[in-house]
Order: structure tokens, then C-alpha cells, then sequence
């Protein structure tokens, strides 16, 4: 399965994210709680896939996105993001973001968004 890093400023949504994502066999291999962080681990560990809160301190989730793929153009990027935040949605769909979760986390809709992002 894929190699998955989740990044989000609340370590409480890694935490969810990751046993959703662990008990559908895909194995997290990092994990980053700003942008900035986020760019850094993509770097070194370049992930099949990546899940992205848009909102977080240092750097926002869709300038990390930017960031990753001007340095890695097929790098597959999921948003996730809280209700009300559409116009932040198309923003990072339109910067490159292959699709979209709302939080809170509804473990058939990630998987079904993963499934999809991985083609």
C-alpha cells in the first residue's frame, strides 16, 4: 500500500488520521505539524501521497503545497480542512491538490479520496 505523511497542527488529527489510514494498510511514514516541516519531510522522504491541513502556523498548508510541487510536479497532495473553508479548497485545488477531505474525519471518505489520489 502507500507511504503516506500527514500533516496537521493538532496532534490529535495525526493521531485519527494515521489509525484510519494504518487500518486500511497503508503505513504512515512521517508525520509534521507546519508547512515548513511538511516541505523538509518531503524532501527526504518523498511519500506516495500526503495529507495537508490548509490551516496551520509557520506555514499554511497551501504554501506548502506550492512549495512541493514546484520541487516535485507528480507529488500527490490531499487537503484536508474544516467546514466553511471552500474558497481555501479551490485554491489548493487549483495549486495542485488531487482532491479534498472535510474534517471531521470520516474513515470511508479517506480512503475513497487516497484511493483516488493514488489513481
Amino acid at each position: 500500500m502507500a507511504k503516506i505523511l500527514v500533516v496537521d497542527d493538532a496532534a490529535f488529527m495525526r493521531m485519527m488520521l494515521k489509525d484510519i489510514l494504518e487500518k486500511n494498510g497503508h503505513e504512515v511514514v512521517g508525520e509534521a505539524e507546519n508547512g515548513l516541516i511538511a516541505v523538509e519531510k518531503y524532501n527526504k522522504l518523498h511519500p506516495d501521497l500526503v495529507t495537508m491541513d490548509i490551516t496551520m502556523p509557520e506555514m499554511e498548508g497551501i504554501e506548502a503545497l506550492k512549495q512541493i510541487k514546484s520541487q516535485h510536479p507528480a507529488a500527490k497532495v490531499i487537503m484536508c480542512s474544516a467546514m466553511g473553508q471552500q474558497h481555501m479548497v479551490v485554491q489548493a485545488i487549483q495549486a495542485g491538490a488531487r482532491d479534498f477531505i472535510v474534517k471531521p474525519f470520516q474513515p470511508e471518505r479517506v480512503i475513497e479520496s487516497i484511493q483516488k489520489a493514488l489513481g
